[in-house]
């Protein structure tokens, strides 16, 4: 397990099942949640690879931080299909502010050991990480 700054470990799984979304597209969203008894940062949730945006926005607390990684298809405008991993810290308004502290300050170190990212969203309510948002900011 790796040490993120905040004194919190990264599980081994965290990586392992991004390199699956990395590689060979296994998934289509995975939603990483920080255990703050076990400190350490675990895999909550694994987006089928057939599952929508809307599935995964929707697999997001509405009260609670999460960090969540998002396998991006789409067209470029010359109609080449592309994809791109983007990285999305979720940190609700309305969540505690010890969640978005620990959430904030574990979230460079964590990001690091996901090699691949291409994209990353900060969003505090779902219009901040919108298709459209994801959109503008692959292409």
């Amino acid at each position: 397990m790796a040490n993120a700054a905040s004194g919190m470990a990264v599980h081994d799984d965290c990586k392992l099942k991004f390199l699956e979304l990395k590689a060979k597209r296994t998934y289509r969203f995975i939603v990483y949640k920080i255990e703050e008894k076990q400190k350490q940062v675990i895999v909550e949730k694994l987006g089928e690879p057939t599952d929508s945006y809307e599935d995964f926005s929707a697999s997001l607390p509405a009260n609670e931080c999460r960090y969540a990684v998002y396998d991006f298809d789409f067209m470029t405008e010359e109609n080449v299909p592309r994809s791109r991993i983007v990285f999305i810290a979720w940190s609700p308004d309305i969540s505690k502010v010890r969640s978005k502290m620990i959430y904030a300050s574990s979230k460079d170190r964590f990001k690091r050991e996901l090699d691949g990212i291409q994209v990353e969203l900060q969003a505090t309510d779902p219009t901040e990480m919108g298709i459209d948002v994801i959109k503008s900011r692959t292409m």
